[in-house]
C-alpha cells in the first residue's frame, strides 16, 4: 500500500531558504500524477455537474494542484483515506463536485462509521482494562491496540488530561490503520479457568478410600 510520501510529494526540496524567498514546490512525479488523475476521473464520473467547478482544462489542472496542497496540509497520507473519501462521495447523492475541504472531511471517518466505539467510550474502556485485576474484555481490537500503544501503566497512573490526550492520538492512528487494513496487536487469549472434574466414579472411589481409613483406625 502506498503512503502519502509515494502519493503526494514533499512541498520543498529541504534546502534552507531566505525568509523573503517563497517556497517552491517540487514537481509532481508520474506516480503522484496518476493517483490524482484517477481521483479526479472518479469525481467526474460520480458528479454529473462537475464542470460547474472545473469548466476548463486549465481550471481542472489548477484544482488538482490545489487539492494536493490541501491533502498535504490535512495529513491525508494514504490511499485508504482517499478511497474512503470516494466512498462518501458516492453516498452523498449530490450532482456537484465537493470542495477540497469537504472531500478531506469525507476522508476522515468517525470511529462509528467503522464499527468502533467513539473516542470517549474507547478511552473509558482502556482505563478500566488498565487495572491489574481487570478481566480485560475488549469491545474491538482497535481499543486494545490503542491502549497498548498508550501503555497500561500510563492509563492507570497518569493524570486524565495527559493520558486522554495520549490515548486519543493513538486511537486516531489506530482508526487509520483499521481503515487501511493494517494489522493490529492481537488480543491475548484469556487463561483457562481451573476445571474440577468430578464424576460418579471418582466420588465413589474417594468414599471407599475414606471408609477404608475409618475401618482401619477402629480395628
Amino acid at each position: 500500500m502506498r503512503s502519502v510520501k509515494d502519493i503526494i510529494p514533499a512541498a520543498t526540496s529541504g534546502k534552507h531558504l531566505a525568509p523573503a524567498e517563497p517556497v517552491q514546490p517540487r514537481s509532481i512525479d508520474q506516480a503522484t500524477a496518476a493517483v490524482v488523475n484517477k481521483l479526479f476521473a472518479e469525481l467526474q464520473s460520480i458528479f454529473p455537474a462537475w464542470k460547474q467547478a472545473w469548466p476548463t482544462t486549465e481550471a481542472l489542472d489548477a484544482a488538482k494542484k490545489s487539492w494536493i496542497k490541501g491533502f498535504m496540509a490535512a495529513g491525508i497520507n494514504s490511499l485508504g483515506q482517499i478511497r474512503f473519501g470516494i466512498q462518501q462521495c458516492r453516498k452523498s447523492g449530490g450532482e456537484f463536485a465537493p470542495s477540497v475541504g469537504r472531500f478531506i472531511r469525507w476522508c476522515e471517518p468517525t470511529p462509528e462509521m467503522l464499527g468502533l466505539p467513539d473516542s470517549h467510550k474507547a478511552y473509558r474502556e482502556a482505563c478500566a482494562n488498565s487495572h491489574p485485576a481487570a478481566d480485560r474484555k475488549w469491545s474491538h481490537p482497535a481499543v486494545h491496540h490503542a491502549a497498548c500503544e498508550t501503555g497500561f501503566y500510563e492509563l492507570a497512573n497518569m493524570a486524565e488530561e495527559r493520558s486522554r490526550k495520549l490515548f486519543d492520538r493513538n486511537y486516531a492512528i489506530t482508526i487509520r490503520m483499521v481503515m487501511n487494513g493494517e494489522p493490529l496487536r492481537e488480543i491475548p487469549l484469556a487463561l483457562p479457568e481451573t476445571v474440577s472434574v468430578r464424576t460418579e466414579e471418582v466420588g465413589r472411589a474417594a468414599l471407599e478410600g475414606l471408609r477404608s481409613i475409618v475401618k482401619g483406625a477402629s480395628a
